[in-house]
């Protein structure tokens, strides 16, 4: 398990998740990991940028009273802090992800570049500006740990060939069925499409969520493994579900993977 002399650190998006009743909850898939990892004791780094206004400032009194930690959290006088609208339908989300805000500019110049981790987790859609992709990209050429990504294909705030680049330097990788679809373009069975997705970016581990049938994991050996949820289980909304799990995914087994040499 990561121990507090080495993190694991969470880079991309903090913002607001706005919902239908006008509640603003606290998101951000980054951010989301790292507040349950926290809960965990973990004592994650986090790595984004806020906006120089209210929800800014609401995110770093919020990190405060958790724990976690402010090193990482650069702030934007020209940028607002990020902003998703959400609306319910059938019991399942959608999202509009507002445009140009904070953590779409996250500066390299400004990372610790000193520090050194277990894991960079970090997703996909902070990579649609320049400024934090080169970031990331700045960040992991220092690394000497494991790289979990997080897909997140927000249309139309991802590119395949970015995606791709970052399939490629990652070693566990987790996605949704209907992203794994996405990304292969395959009627393949998805077991099939799983196999050809490790093997072509050379992956440690792959995992794919579906919803209600559970999750299937798929190691470099060629192990299958499948967990399927509790039934009769009352669901309020699945908004951070995917989060939550990735954080039991990060707690439990990348960490203890030997590290790159």
């Amino acid at each position: 398990m990561s121990n507090n002399k080495h993190p694991i650190a969470l880079f991309g998006e903090v913002l607001i998740d706005q919902f239908p009743d006008g509640q603003q909850i606290l998101g951000g898939a980054p951010f989301n990991v790292a507040w349950h990892l926290q809960a965990f004791g973990l004592l994650p780094s986090f790595i984004s940028k806020v906006g120089s206004d209210q929800i800014g400032a609401d995110i770093q009194v919020a990190m405060k009273a958790w724990g976690l930690s402010l090193d990482g959290l650069q702030v934007d006088s020209d940028y607002p802090t990020g902003k998703v609208v959400i609306e319910i339908n059938n019991g399942e989300p959608s999202y509009a992800i507002l445009d140009q805000q904070a953590y779409d500019f996250i500066d390299a110049k400004h990372l610790d570049l000193l520090k050194t981790y277990d894991v960079i987790y970090h997703g996909s859609l902070a990579l649609r500006h320049t400024d934090s992709a080169q970031a990331l990209k700045t960040l992991l050429t220092h690394h000497k740990g494991k790289v979990f990504l997080d897909v997140n294909l927000r249309a139309p705030w991802w590119q395949k060939t970015l995606v791709e680049q970052s399939l490629h330097n990652a070693d566990w990788v987790k996605l949704n069925a209907d992203e794994l679809s996405q990304l292969t373009s395959s009627c393949h069975p998805i077991k099939d499409n799983m196999q050809e997705v490790l093997n072509w970016y050379q992956l440690d581990v792959l995992i794919v969520t579906c919803g209600n049938h559970g999750a299937i994991a798929l190691n470099k050996i060629g192990e299958f493994i499948e967990v399927k949820p509790v039934t009769n289980i009352n669901v309020v909304d699945t908004v951070g579900a995917g989060d939550a799990f990735a954080a039991v995914l990060l707690l439990g087994g990348c960490p203890r993977i030997p590290t790159k040499i």
